[in-house]
């Protein structure tokens, strides 16, 4: 089941303090990014932060779910935490300060 752009809409009006965030869809589900940094997905409407020592620090008790069958386990942030904008917020930036900046592809050489 494809997530709905208004579950993303709400996500990102609520983590818009975070810094420069934006979706991307992928595949029917949208990938978040903060500040060029992939930090989340939103599969089947239900919000997945991708795993800091310092985000599960700041959660505390967290839960993981898998976002998508291959997946490697994530964090998976109740619908009921989306509506406290603060803490949704300082865990998108704690979450996105630890994580790498994209590795940037090789350009290939068109002949």
């Amino acid at each position: 089941m494809a997530s709905q752009q208004s579950t993303v809409d709400y996500i990102l009006d609520q983590i818009a303090e975070a810094g420069s965030v934006s979706a991307k869809k992928m595949f029917g589900e949208y990938g978040i990014y903060c500040d060029g940094k992939m930090v989340a997905l939103v599969c089947d409407d239900q919000l997945f932060v991708k795993p800091t020592d310092a985000g599960k620090a700041f959660i505390g008790e967290f839960n993981e779910g898998l976002p998508y069958p291959t997946a490697k386990p994530c964090l998976l942030i109740s619908g009921d935490k989306w509506d406290d904008r603060r803490w949704l917020t300082n865990l998108i930036k704690i979450s996105a300060a630890e994580l790498p900046l994209p590795k940037k592809k090789p350009r290939s050489k068109k002949k």
